[in-house]
């Protein structure tokens, strides 16, 4: 997907929504276990109750591949009943050698054709490269995330006095372009949104954190909206597990509803 489509849907809906589909077995609805796929069926109850409110879904990797292989054919059928016209995020957080990239890519981008992937960018250049070879894709690169353990490196200080997490953001922006590049900013970090703006002003952010994690939304928006928005904000729990019961959807759409509503007003 070009970035003109996302921002496209992203005035036509008035939202930049990104839906979280974490599913986790253990946590969705009992009736559904009566199901072939209960997970596919939660999920595709979800995308059901919120495609007009959202711009993108995030599945989580982990949730799926811990199930083996019946969790990678509900992932495979859950981004193929997502509507062509929503961003699919393949949160998987890859990075490796150039030819194990390689094949990551062909995982996510050729095999379940998502529009992009998260990854890690500890191992430098050449194990982001191979994603950003692929047209119309994106690589979304962590940069500043909300877990209590980022400060363990992200927020080291460097000899020229910068913070890490800053050099990443530097370096790796002269990578690619904003046209095939993002970069995830934990919502629980959006008073260091404004310095991150000074980096990279230009490259949409992915944001989770909003909801569950405590990020404050208003505050997110007003630090890191640009001129094309820029923004995909993420919430997962707090959608997806709004209700427990055989109206969990209709719990789902009131609460991405509510997100959706609030973003409107800065479009």
């Amino acid at each position: 997907m070009t970035r003109n489509k996302i921002i496209e849907q992203i005035h036509h809906k008035k939202s930049f929504l990104c839906v979280g589909l974490d599913a986790d077995i253990s946590k969705i609805p009992k009736y559904l276990l009566d199901f072939e796929d209960p997970v596919f069926e939660f999920n595709k109850r979800i995308i059901d109750a919120t495609k007009d409110l959202c711009v993108a879904y995030k599945p989580n990797i982990a949730f799926y591949e811990s199930m083996g292989i019946n969790g990678w054919k509900s992932l495979q059928k859950t981004v193929e009943y997502i509507p062509e016209d929503i961003f699919t995020i393949a949160d998987a957080k890859r990075g490796d050698i150039g030819n194990t990239s390689k094949k990551y890519a062909e995982t996510f981008f050729s095999t379940y054709n998502f529009d992009s992937i998260t990854v890690a960018p500890y191992m430098g250049e050449d194990s982001i490269t191979p994603f950003l070879e692929y047209p119309n894709k994106w690589t979304i690169i962590l940069g500043l995330t909300s877990n209590d353990g980022s400060k363990s490196f992200q927020n080291l200080v460097l000899e020229k006095g910068n913070f890490l997490f800053q050099e990443v953001l530097k370096s790796s922006s002269k990578w690619g372009t904003a046209s095939n590049m993002m970069y995830v900013v934990g919502a629980t970090k959006a008073k260091d949104l404004l310095e991150i703006r000074k980096i990279i002003p230009e490259h949409f952010l992915l944001i989770p954190g909003i909801g569950a994690q405590g990020g404050d939304l208003d505050e997110v928006i007003k630090n890191g909206i640009n001129n094309d928005v820029g923004l995909l904000i993420n919430s997962s729990r707090g959608i997806i597990y709004a209700g427990k019961d055989k109206d969990f959807d209709s719990k789902s759409r009131e609460e991405a509803m509510k997100i959706k509503n609030r973003m409107s007003n800065f479009l």
